[in-house]
């Protein structure tokens, strides 16, 4: 504890006030020096040049320039550059004779072995002090060939001999490849093997990084001590010989240091040998004449100390466990000249920061001179004197030095490990400073500016501005401070939220959710409000009469109604409008980035082209009330009385009707007044029903945003004309605001027209100007609401909860803090800053400002797969084996559930209240989900869902058991418990509830979900009864799944089929392979001890024939037919690859459970001879045996709940049929699972393998699609946000990574472990984190059903369409006898048929009439759902034969469209055909949720003559994934009949 905390005072808090500079210990001497000095420099280089600015900013970009040039070259060196492996260097007292050792004379071996050894040495200790002995812990790059250096350098190069020991990782390097020289002498005479390779002088090897290529050669030098060659022969047993071969040995790509350790063992009796440093020195001493300078200096052969021979004898031991060969890099500084760098990455990054692309470098040095020349331009203009001067030289310093050298991490970095982006927090800011200081003190100084006042106040004074200049210079003065404690957040996050406050509070934009997002927002309302102001401009230069409007003013009410209209319909990202445009299949990265399917694709078109009509319509009617001069004649009464109207109905609407059908109504009464239909059942069965006041609700809403407020801006628009032009934006800001969000409008309008028009009418500007303003003013109120309550609740004392000893002692500290508590909570919500507490404890502090999205990082969750892992990973290891892996796909579909309704839910109010930035809980049996609602438009909302553990923490489970436990029982008050009123609250819940940072919105909220049971198949499988059972079914599934292929007859005509199974036929055939059990095995053979054919058709035989009479062609099934003996090989094969994979032939249950689990998720090990023949058709496997084990799985769990129930051929292979169209059963590895689960299959069922946690479990794991009920938590936004900031700031800056922190323990009255628990990985532990998900209104029934579809132009024309031929058929009606208006609008339904006789003598239509077989929903048909439509309409026909099903509210302008069905979802089908498996995925994409038009009806098939065959109309249940069988029974005459209606 005391050495971390040590580091964050040394790497955190000194690093952040000197903008990056501290001592390192851990780093090398040359390392914190060359900081030391760097950041002297910078410090006091201004003070040198007080005179000259243009020679200071010259140097500072010259220096940079230089250390940024040198830095991006050494790095690329590292990358690219050779590297150089010196092993042993000649070593000779003549220097004439420097290159005789390259011959390998025995003369010199001595002296060679004395030089190469104090090479090592003397390398051990420079590698010590440039820090490269950090490289053997790194990992980096992959690693090249070698190659040899050219004849020029070897003359400059001095490491030319050969190493001396034997290596596996030089046997490759070509050394080995050479030939062996004549004149070397063999082994036996006293020389070393090793002066083979003695001609090479070096290895050269292209590398990605210096640790690889150090830890791949890393070798020592052994080959004997001091100066003579005495020694040669007692060393000549110690070494190694290096093997002589012409073919490389092959190579590992990456080495363990445990291995490279292990390779010196050999070097063991080298300690015998006498190598003392003292000796060594002599030598050295005596022939350091014959040595060159250069080679001296570059072998880092640097004084010794003398030592002991003893304490010598001991360092030459330790120092040989280390010695590694000489390496270095060429630095080419000119064509032919380059310098040797002995340096690696590791040293070299903990020096400088890297930066990748030259345009960093570029921006970097840019960035270093302007901070130098702006710096100094103040310093010039006598803005700071005595001490500060100091100090603001201390500023520039850390800003440059943080571009050389940056905080890692920094108090504002969103991330862990090295963030690029911070680094140019610091200079971005000064500069930017600096350059508004300039700018204030020269305007002030000046009179161009003219001040305007609003409400008293001066701004733009000269007074106003020299202020401001001076708080400016504060600020920067107290740039260590400001981020020390993080302030100010990175540069993109601070562009994103300076842009969004603008465009949110200014123009009345939603939230954005990326950088580009906040650009594109702007720049629109930007235009938007240009375009609009040149008509405004136009109409008030105009001459205005006092009873007269001017029609270009008209026209600008007009346009500005329209394009907020507009606007308030559009998402603020870009990308989704960029998706509705037809070249949207060329950007699959933006389906990748929404997640919007197709269907959701088209609601953004509906979307559209609504708003094409729409506007325009909006426009004209505005224009023609404005012109109509309505506002002017009814004035002062039409003001009050829209008032008055926009309170009442607002009140009633955002206030009454949502206490009333909250749980707790005002925290008094115990049950909702208005309560929905739902909220008695015990278990939800079906959809939430709409009720009258979700109706009303939603009315009056619409009444509220499309006549109320725009009558209340065009109103005041209209009466206060001549003061629009200074401020333009109020208008479409109001416009845009009501649009979107009206639940707060009616109290800014309440409160501007009571303060203004009856409390200080003197202190009014305008109504729209004080609307406007006060919009801005109340909305930061509300951010200021909602801080002090989180704070109060979190430091209530009776409620408050300690996690750690922290908590405690920092409580007394928070008293005295709590008079700047309201200051620091006025001022994070006036910069919209979270206000967190300080490591959870009671002491708070103020963040860095974020935007309503929050994280700065797109992250979301990745599912491991079987397809995006090694097949070789899957059999072996299992990833995503995991319960929290394998449960997250329950909260993607949650996701794809909530884009279907979440938006119609909150416009009919079961959310309660909402606005932008809310958070809200959703809690189940076994789903917890955080809910944040990121951008709220006018029919769309964008919601990022965030998914907590199924079985969560000790703390998580409490504070479940606190939103879901009921407080109406409660009858405390006080200490005693007297009880409460009937339908009341007692005193104790009624002031608990008021004291948490939560309530409960909702109880019954109904979503579509799957019910998930999992059983232990321990239990299932412990006996042998059981398994014996599970084997039956198997081998029945086995028999099912192979008659019922289609390919069974070209099976049998197999003639490598037939050849292997015809031992088969002998009556003498036993198989009695040890996988066979009399205990599992039912028609186990004891007399034979195995399986014989005679037993097999004892116990299967009926079942075969019976499955045999079900086929359309039945085969022959006689006992020695060759069906029975296909059936019995495949039978006695899946056994016996049971068996196999259990890898155990013991009885036990684990083993089984392991190969049953195998089987399951496909592995198939095929080892027995006698089985090869399957290879023949790898169907024989994949559509037979694989389907026959999890089939058996299925049938086992039935058989519980009906044990003699399947004795019975028919009901068995009925039930095998109906699993297999209405259930999936797969591994959950299996991409086709996560396709099923969105695509909303009905049934699923998996076999699990839970390997966590030490537990080694195999479940069950059954699911079923239901609708699921939910309890709705809104929890306190400021709350979620200063929780996660807090998080963030503990395990990033201040890195405490102690898994049982005190900040997530578990406080009920802020809900801190599930809030914290959902924050971005690593920071939180969230099993899944949905994408920016848009849902929009258009895809809601209901919601449709109430206001009807959109009012876009096919809509128009399809429903004029459709009432002409109404009308038509109507009309033909009365002219036609014995008719009537109900037979005439059904078309010649059945009323109509019935009244005629057939023509035709009826006729068998089972084979004419297709027998429609269960669908699957594509995408993609012949005819697309508007053709489809518009045909349906067109065709007076179609009318009667959809009868009932279709009523004409349906075939009305708001109709649904009924899309045809495609395949039906088959699992075979799925694993058998890739294309229609892609095509099936692409449909969880664009198909999973089920809209109100996808209901699946039959294909209508055109005959050849003007009629239909075979139609059969379903109607759908808004569900798009479920196979539905239809069987069409019609009388045969029905097309004659058509035909003769129709004529």
């Amino acid at each position: 504890m005391g050495s971390q905390a040590l580091q964050i005072l040394r790497q955190g808090v000194w690093a952040s006030l000197t903008g990056g500079w501290y001592v390192d210990p851990h780093q090398s001497t040359f390392s914190n020096c060359f900081h030391l000095y760097l950041w002297i420099f910078l410090l006091a280089f201004p003070f040198l040049l007080l005179v000259v600015a243009g020679v200071y900013c010259a140097v500072i970009a010259a220096f940079f320039t230089a250390i940024k040039a040198v830095n991006f070259r050494l790095h690329a060196m590292f990358d690219l550059g050779e590297i150089v492996e010196k092993r042993q260097a000649s070593f000779t007292t003549d220097p004439n004779r420097m290159e005789e050792g390259e011959e390998g004379s025995g003369t010199h071996d001595g002296s060679q072995r004395a030089k190469a050894y104090s090479e090592s040495l003397f390398e051990d200790s420079s590698d010590e002090d440039d820090g490269s002995d950090m490289s053997a812990g790194s990992s980096l790059g992959s690693q090249r060939r070698f190659s040899s250096d050219d004849e020029d350098d070897d003359e400059d190069d001095d490491s030319s001999s050969s190493t001396s020991c034997y290596s596996p990782d030089l046997a490759n390097t070509g050394i080995a490849s050479q030939p062996v020289p004549p004149q070397m002498p063999s082994p036996g005479e006293g020389e070393e093997p090793d002066t083979v390779g003695s001609s090479h002088s070096r290895i050269a090897q292209r590398s990605a990084s210096t640790a690889s290529a150090k830890t791949h050669a890393r070798v020592l030098s052994m080959d004997g001590a001091g100066g003579g060659s005495n020694n040669t022969g007692t060393l000549a047993s110690t070494v190694l010989p290096l093997p002589i071969s012409s073919t490389p040995a092959p190579r590992p790509l990456t080495i363990s240091k445990s291995d490279l350790e292990a390779r010196t063992v050999h070097s063991e009796g080298f300690s015998r040998a006498h190598h003392r440093l003292d000796s060594l020195g002599g030598s050295w001493a005596g022939n350091q004449t014959g040595w060159r300078a250069g080679e001296l200096l570059e072998e880092g052969a640097f004084d010794l100390d003398h030592e002991s021979p003893h304490e010598s004898q001991e360092n030459t031991l330790m120092i040989e466990e280390k010695a590694k060969p000489k390496q270095y890099y060429r630095f080419w500084l000119l064509p032919g000249k380059w310098l040797r760098v002995r340096y690696d990455r590791l040293a070299l990054l903990a020096l400088l920061d890297r930066n990748r692309r030259i345009g960093e470098n570029v921006f970097a040095v840019v960035l270093a001179s302007l901070v130098a020349f702006l710096g100094f331009l103040l310093l010039l203009q006598g803005f700071f004197r005595d001490i500060w001067v100091f100090q603001f030289c201390l500023v520039i310093a850390s800003c440059q030095y943080s571009l050389l050298k940056s905080v890692q991490p920094d108090a504002a970095s969103p991330m862990h490990g090295h963030n690029w982006i911070i680094v140019y927090s610091r200079p971005v800011y000064f500069c930017l400073c600096c350059v508004l200081i300039w700018v204030f003190d020269l305007v002030g100084h000046s009179d161009s500016m003219r001040p305007f006042t609003l409400y008293g106040v001066t701004f733009f004074s000269a007074h106003f501005l020299l202020c401001a200049r001076d708080m400016l210079i504060v600020f920067t003065l107290c740039f260590p401070v400001i981020f020390l404690f993080g302030l100010l957040p990175q540069v993109n996050t601070f562009l994103m939220c300076l842009l969004e406050q603008v465009d949110m509070h200014l123009f009345g934009g939603t939230a954005t959710t990326s950088p580009l997002s906040s650009v594109y927002s702007l720049l629109r309302s930007i235009l938007v409000a240009a375009l609009v102001y040149g008509f405004c401009l136009g109409a008030i230069n105009a001459p205005w009469g006092e009873a007269h409007v001017p029609v270009l003013f008209s026209v600008f009410c007009g346009l500005l109604l329209a394009l907020s209209y507009h606007l308030s319909r559009q998402s603020s990202d870009p990308t989704i409008l960029w998706s509705a445009s037809p070249h949207i299949h060329d950007f699959p990265v933006i389906l990748l980035h929404q997640q919007l399917c197709d269907r959701y694709l088209n609601f953004n078109k509906e979307t559209l082209h609504s708003d094409l009509v729409m506007c325009p319509l909006m426009a004209i009617i505005t224009f023609a009330i404005s012109a109509s001069t309505v506002f002017i004649a009814l004035q002062p009464a039409l003001s009050f009385v829209l008032y008055i109207l926009a309170g009442v109905v607002g009140f009633f609407t955002h206030y009454l009707l949502p206490q009333l059908r909250k749980q707790l109504p005002w925290f008094c009464l115990a049950h909702p007044v208005l309560r929905s239909r739902e909220y008695s059942q015990f278990e939800v069965r079906d959809a939430a029903q709409l009720m009258w006041f979700e109706k009303l609700y939603a009315w009056l809403q619409c009444v509220e945003k499309y006549f109320i407020y725009p009558a209340v801006v065009l109103n005041s628009l209209t009466t206060e004309a001549h003061t629009v032009r200074k401020h333009p934006m109020a208008g479409m800001k109001l416009l845009r605001s009501s649009f979107c969000v009206p639940s707060q409008q009616y109290v800014t309008l309440c409160f501007t027209a009571l303060f203004f028009q009856f409390d200080y009418p003197r202190v009014s500007q305008t109504f729209l100007l004080d609307y406007y303003c006060m919009s801005i003013l109340f909305s930061k109120l509300w951010d200021l609401l909602y801080k002090l309550r989180f704070v109060l609740t979190y430091i209530a004392p009776w409620q408050i909860t300690w996690g750690s000893a922290f908590h405690a002692f920092a409580q007394p500290f928070a008293v005295p803090h709590s008079a700047m508590l309201f200051v620091q909570a006025v001022f994070s919500a006036l910069f919209s800053t979270p206000l967190n507490p300080v490591l959870g404890s009671a002491v708070f502090v103020t963040s860095y400002t974020r935007p309503v999205k929050f994280w700065e990082r797109d992250y979301n969750t990745k599912r491991v797969d079987h397809s995006n892992t090694r097949l070789a990973t899957q059999l072996d290891r299992n990833p995503g084996a995991d319960d929290n892996n394998l449960n997250s796909i329950f909260y993607e579909h949650l996701t794809r559930s909530l884009q279907h309704s979440l938006c119609g839910d909150l416009l009919l109010g079961r959310w309660g209240n909402y606005s932008t930035g809310d958070c809200f809980i959703l809690a189940s049996d076994y789903l917890n989900a955080l809910v944040h609602i990121i951008e709220i438009g006018n029919g769309l909302a964008t919601f990022q869902l965030r998914g907590l553990e199924f079985r969560g923490t000790y703390c998580q489970q409490r504070e479940v058991e606190a939103i879901t436990e009921g407080v109406e029982e409660d009858e405390g008050c006080c200490c005693c418990e007297p009880g409460h009123l009937p339908h009341m609250l007692s005193f104790n819940a009624a002031f608990g509830q008021r004291w948490l940072a939560w309530e409960v919105a909702a109880t019954k909220y109904v979503l579509e979900g799957y019910s998930i049971s999992d059983n232990n198949a321990a239990s299932m499988l412990q006996v042998f009864d059981l398994r014996k059972i599970l084997i039956t079914y198997y081998v029945k599934s086995i028999i099912y799944y192979v008659i019922r292929s289609p390919k069974l007859e070209e099976w049998l005509a197999n003639e490598t089929v037939q050849e292997a199974l015809r031992p088969c036929l002998s009556p003498s055939y036993v198989d009695s392979d040890p996988t066979f059990n009399l205990n599992i095995d039912e028609d186990y053979d004891h007399r034979a001890s195995g399986i014989t054919p005679s037993s097999f058709c004892l116990v299967y035989l009926e079942w075969i024939k019976y499955c045999n009479s079900r086929r359309q062609t039945p085969v022959e099934s006689e006992k020695d037919s060759p069906l029975v003996t296909l059936c019995f090989g495949l039978c006695i094969l899946g056994r016996r690859a049971l068996g196999t994979a259990s890898h155990s032939m013991s009885a036990s249950l684990e083993p089984f459970l392991y190969g049953l689990h195998a089987l399951f998720k496909g592995d198939f090990r095929i080892t027995s001879p006698r089985d090869e023949w399957v290879f023949a058709d790898m169907d024989l496997l994949n559509r037979v045996v694989a389907p026959g084990v999890r089939m058996s799985l299925k049938l086992h769990q039935d058989h519980f709940t009906s044990p003699d129930e399947y004795e019975d051929p028919v009901v068995l292979y009925d039930a095998i049929t109906a699993n297999e169209e209405k259930m999936l059963i797969s591994h959950e590895g299996d991409p086709v699972w996560r396709s099923a689960i969105l695509a909303n299959m009905p049934s699923l069922l998996a076999l699990r393998h839970v390997m966590d946690d030490g537990s080694d479990e195999y479940k069950i794991i059954m699911l079923n699609k239901r609708f699921l009920s939910f309890r709705v938590i809104k929890v306190n936004r400021e709350c979620v946000r200063g929780l996660w900031a807090g998080q963030q700031q503990e395990l990033v800056f201040l890195r405490n990574r102690n898994p049982e922190r005190g900040s997530i323990q578990n406080a009920k009255q802020a809900l801190r472990n599930m809030i914290n628990s959902s924050c971005d990985q690593p920071i939180g532990y969230p099993i899944y984190v949905s994408p920016l998900t848009t849902s929009y209104a258009g895809a809601h029934v209901q919601l449709r059903s109430v206001w009807g579809g959109p009012i876009s132009p096919h809509n128009i024309y399809t429903w004029f369409i459709s009432s002409w031929d109404r009308l038509q058929k109507g009309c033909g009606a009365g002219c036609n006898s014995g008719g009537n208006i109900e037979d005439s609008d059904c078309g010649g339904g059945s009323a109509s048929i019935s009244n005629n006789p057939a023509a035709h003598p009826p006729q068998n239509t089972a084979s004419s009439i297709p027998q429609p077989h269960p669908t699957f929903l594509q995408p993609s048909m012949g005819m697309t759902p508007a053709s489809l439509v518009l045909s349906l309409h067109r065709t007076s026909s179609i009318h009667g034969l959809l009868g009932q099903h279709l009523s004409s509210s349906q075939l009305s302008f708001s109709s649904s469209v009924a899309l045809p069905p495609a395949d039906r979802f088959c699992p075979s089908s799925l694993q058998d055909n890739p294309s229609h498996r892609a095509s099936q995925r692409g449909l969880s994409l664009g198909q999973g949720s089920g809209l109100p038009y996808e209901a699946l009806y039959s294909k209508w098939s055109l005959s050849g003559r003007k009629g239909f065959s075979g139609p059969a109309v379903m109607e759908g249940d808004g569900s798009a994934s479920q196979s539905i069988r239809t069987q069409v029974r019609m009388h045969a005459s029905l097309p004659d009949l058509l035909i003769n209606k129709i004529s």
